[in-house]
């Protein structure tokens, strides 16, 4: 079971979790506002186990057609790890998982800013 609270960073701003709540093979934290939300997935198949974690940011900000109000808007990102029952063990599942980290983390995250401007 991962410890809590989780935390994550935004923006150089650390945003503390504690979980609300626990299924089986899944977890899930919240900011008491609600405005970050981290949720945690295991699922078991007769072939493949998939690990998924995902990221929820929410903030009010204003309304693209009408300026003088604000509304709710919220972003998600995912991470799967979709791997056979057998033929990686944890630690070479975890070198690919890093190669990718790496890989959106690498020249201050320029492959990520590539990928948010639509370029593949």
């Amino acid at each position: 079971m991962l410890t809590e609270p989780q935390s994550v960073t935004i923006n150089a701003v650390a945003q503390s979790l504690p979980r609300v709540s626990t299924g089986v093979n899944s977890g899930a934290f919240r900011k008491e506002d609600g405005n970050v939300t981290l949720d945690v997935n295991h699922t078991y198949g007769a072939r493949r186990t998939r690990r998924w974690v995902k990221l929820t940011s929410k903030k009010i900000a204003a309304d693209p057609l009408i300026s003088a109000q604000n509304i709710l808007f919220s972003m998600g990102v995912s991470l799967t790890i979709d791997v056979p029952i057998t033929g990686y063990t944890v630690a070479e599942a975890k070198q690919v998982v890093d190669a990718l980290v790496k890989w959106a983390s690498d020249s201050s995250g320029a492959n990520i800013t590539k990928l948010l401007g639509g370029e593949s």
